[in-house]
C-alpha cells in the first residue's frame, strides 16, 4: 500500500508524465533526423545530376546517331556522363546502387535518350529499391531572344533514387501493425544547354 500511495503523489505523476512524453519525444527526434537525411540526399542528388548535365552539355551529339545506338551499348557521350553522375554519388557518400556496372538502354525509339537501371529490381542488394538515370540530349525549350521564339536544345539529366526511412520501425514499435512508407524515390533532375 505504501509503495501505491508514492505513485499517486508529486513522484509518481511525474513518471506517468515521463512515460507518455518518452515515444512522443522518440518520434519527433527520428522524424526530424529522417527528412534532415532525405533532404540531405536531395542536396546530393542535385549536384550528382547538375554535373552530369555540364559534362554532357560540351560533349558533342555525334555518336548518339552513329552506330553506337543501334549495338544497344551506351555511346561514348551518354557513358561519360553516366560516369560523371556515379562519380559525384560515390564521392559524396552514397550508394550510387551498383549504377557502375549497369549499361544504359534506349529510352523509346530516340537515339538521343537513354536510361540506366541499378539496384533491387536488377539484383544489387545494397540498395532499397531501384535507382533510375536518364540522359536526354535531346531536351528542348521556348525561349524568345530579341522578340523571336527559338528552341534551345539542352541536355537533361534525370534520376530516381530510392530512400529508406527509419521513422517506420519507430512507427511499428510504438503502434504495432502500423506501416509508414519504407522506400521513397527521391526524383529531381538538371538542365543544361547543349554547346555543340
Amino acid at each position: 500500500m505504501r509503495g501505491w500511495k508514492r505513485f499517486l503523489g508529486t513522484e509518481g505523476s511525474q513518471i506517468v508524465e515521463f512515460a507518455v512524453a518518452m515515444p512522443l519525444l522518440v518520434v519527433f527526434v527520428v522524424g526530424i533526423f529522417d527528412f534532415g537525411e532525405a533532404f540531405n540526399d536531395k542536396l546530393k542528388l542535385n549536384g550528382a545530376v547538375r554535373e552530369g548535365a555540364r559534362v554532357a552539355s560540351s560533349l558533342p551529339t555525334t555518336d548518339l546517331t552513329s552506330n553506337g545506338g543501334s549495338t544497344g551499348t551506351a555511346p561514348p557521350s551518354i557513358d561519360a556522363v553516366r560516369s560523371t553522375v556515379d562519380t559525384y554519388l560515390t564521392s559524396a557518400g552514397m550508394n550510387d546502387c551498383g549504377l557502375s556496372t549497369f549499361t544504359g538502354m534506349l529510352s523509346g525509339t530516340s537515339p538521343l535518350s537513354w536510361t540506366y537501371s541499378a539496384g533491387q529490381s536488377q539484383g544489387n542488394g545494397g540498395c532499397p529499391g531501384p535507382l533510375t538515370l536518364t540522359v536526354n540530349r535531346a531536351y528542348s525549350f521556348k525561349t524568345t531572344i530579341n522578340t523571336v521564339q527559338v528552341d534551345v536544345i539542352c541536355t537533361q539529366v534525370t534520376i530516381s533514387y530510392p530512400f529508406m526511412w527509419h521513422f517506420n520501425s519507430v512507427i511499428q514499435f510504438l503502434v504495432p501493425g502500423a506501416s509508414y512508407a519504407g522506400v521513397t524515390q527521391i526524383p529531381t533532375d538538371a538542365i543544361a544547354p547543349n554547346l555543340d
